[in-house]
């Protein structure tokens, strides 16, 4: 079974600051961490490969520096790691982001199921999985939380809903994005830890997928951020003492004062 597994390297941070001119995520002195989502799918792709055989391949679009992220989850047992590293992919939105990590699957062509984590935590629009399986034109079934077979082409989920879960079925090649409730994640060995140092990460940029050069980066992004601002601090709020019908009073005569 040939697994793909996409990653995403995000600030570990949840202080983030914006830079104003350019509307962009301040990475430097950030350190930055795998998106806790994708681990679950690193995860699941580790089993899957490891009850059925097949390798785990596991790509990640972002600068140079997005390496560390492939060879930690090599580390934990991926086979492979991929780069998706161009200045041509600066910029890019959901819909570009999910066209270019699309064109890489299609560079790769053989693969059986595609495992996303369900959202970034630096974007939280949990768009770019089912954007991937729509430039594929392949099957899509998010917020998984357990995989429960593998057989005859064909994959039987349970998909977390607000209310429960539903079973799907679902023919293969497919892509899935996973929750937390799916595994718990592994820690990497000694032996792990030693292979990915040593294992090549391979480096695509936007000639080597063949990409249409207004589908990707800022071009290909009709999503621009326009403006970035912290909201203002809320008043520090007003304690009240004393009796109860004291403080409704009170109360009362603010309320009353705002509404004027």
């Amino acid at each position: 079974m040939n697994i793909i597994v996409f990653i995403k390297q995000v600030p570990e941070t949840t202080q983030v600051q914006i830079d104003p001119k350019t509307n962009t995520l301040i990475r430097e002195g950030v350190q930055s961490i795998i998106n806790p989502f994708d681990m679950y799918a690193i995860e699941e792709g580790i089993r899957l490969k490891e009850k059925f055989g097949g390798k785990v391949t596991v790509l990640t679009m972002g600068p140079p520096q997005a390496e560390s992220a492939l060879r930690e989850a090599i580390s934990l047992g991926c086979d492979e790691g991929i780069l998706l590293s161009d200045r041509a992919f600066a910029g890019s939105d959901t819909l570009a982001t999910s066209y270019t990590l699309a064109m890489a699957v299609k560079k790769i062509k053989e693969f059986d199921i595609i495992i996303c984590g369900k959202q970034a935590s630096d974007g939280d629009t949990a768009q770019v999985g089912p954007g991937i399986s729509t430039h594929l034109d392949i099957p899509q079934i998010t917020y998984v939380k357990k995989i429960e077979e593998v057989k005859d082409n064909s994959a039987i989920v349970e998909r977390m809903t607000e209310e429960g879960f539903e079973v799907i079925k679902a023919p293969l090649p497919c892509l899935i994005t996973v929750v937390k409730e799916i595994n718990e994640p592994r820690i990497p060995s000694l032996k792990g830890m030693m292979r990915s140092k040593k294992a090549a990460i391979t480096t695509w940029k936007a000639i080597d997928l063949q990409a249409e050069e207004d589908r990707i980066g800022l071009k290909g992004s009709p999503t621009q951020v326009v403006k970035i601002f912290t909201p203002p601090s809320r008043p520090k709020g007003q304690i009240f003492d004393g009796a109860a019908d004291e403080s409704v009073a009170k109360l009362v005569d603010i309320l009353k004062s705002q509404l004027i």
